[in-house]
């Protein structure tokens, strides 16, 4: 049998010099000396008699077209080396090993609570992680394997990953419960035009509301732009101006204890998918497909 020449120490350094752009990055984020990482990396061109990047004392490290493949290729080595690790830590049928879940801040008090409670106590080995990231922020972390799933609304998905619709809900208006409009069973955007809009402004929310009035060629009056959807409910209940929300939380009040009014749009606007993400290009290990299926499963219907 012909010797490898590579390790996967070697490819691990190269993968992680890759994805934090320099040696010395890397390094510290491995714990190892830089020359340590950077020693491996010309061990492993030496082994396979290529030149995988150019390194650039001012510029970081570049990958070259046999870099990219090799990172891409060691990607799947790591992935699949990891994975015989943790079967053989395991009792027959059991689920070993972390998912990292990614999640929209704006989906996590819906998709977090359900999902780490059930699926947590029905594998208490699998470790799960969580981080709350945008869409711009999650872009090309699942292609790289550091996300194993991610939860996100439909109009915004970065890259082209394998996808699954959970559930949809359409975007509904909140107003203070002292509001004139807050006794109708419906709102139209018409009349909420020349209002004071509290503004959900982070992506892909406030793309969204402002799309809603753009189709009706309306162009809403933004008092107040916040990222917090909390923060859109207090002030919202304090009578400072509406709001135009998806996600719809079992408690009619703001997080100061001021009551909030719900109300459907007229007429109706299209409903806001929420997908499930995971990889196309490796096929998700046994704890990450059961948690993919897990997430299926829920009943996803809000309380009323």
């Amino acid at each position: 049998m012909p010797e490898i020449p590579f390790t996967l120490r070697q490819l691990a350094y190269l993968v992680a010099a890759a994805e934090d752009g320099t040696i010395a990055a890397a390094a510290a984020r491995l714990h190892v000396s830089p020359s340590a990482i950077s020693d491996a990396i010309t061990e492993l061109e030496h082994g396979l008699g290529a030149v995988l990047c150019v390194r650039r004392r001012a510029h970081g490290l570049t990958l070259t077209s046999a870099g990219v493949h090799t990172v891409t290729r060691a990607r799947t080595l790591l992935h699949d080396a990891r994975e015989l690790g943790r079967s053989l830590q395991s009792v027959e049928g059991e689920l070993v090993g972390p998912v990292t879940i990614a999640c929209y801040p704006t989906l996590a008090p819906t998709i977090l609570p359900p999902l780490l409670d059930g699926f947590g106590a029905a594998h208490p080995r699998v470790t799960l992680q969580i981080e709350e990231t945008t869409s711009d922020a999650l872009a090309g972390r699942i292609e790289s394997g550091q996300v194993d799933v991610a939860f996100v609304y439909d109009t915004l998905i970065p890259g082209a990953p394998r996808r699954e619709k959970l559930f949809e809900r359409p975007a509904h208006v909140l107003l203070a419960a002292s509001d004139p409009l807050a006794a109708a069973e419906t709102v139209r955007l018409e009349d909420l035009v020349d209002r004071d809009l509290i503004l959900l402004d982070a992506p892909p929310s406030s793309e969204h509301t402002l799309s809603m009035f753009a189709s009706r060629g309306l162009t809403p009056h933004i008092r107040h732009r916040t990222s917090s959807y909390e923060a859109v409910r207090t002030l919202v209940g304090r009578g400072l101006g509406y709001g135009v929300l998806v996600q719809r939380p079992a408690n009619a009040a703001s997080y100061e204890g001021y009551p909030v009014a719900m109300k459907e749009i007229a007429p109706p606007v299209a409903p806001v998918g929420i997908d499930v993400i995971w990889s196309a290009t490796t096929a998700p290990p046994p704890r990450v497909r059961a948690l993919i299926d897990f997430a299926r499963s829920i009943d996803w219907a809000p309380a009323r």
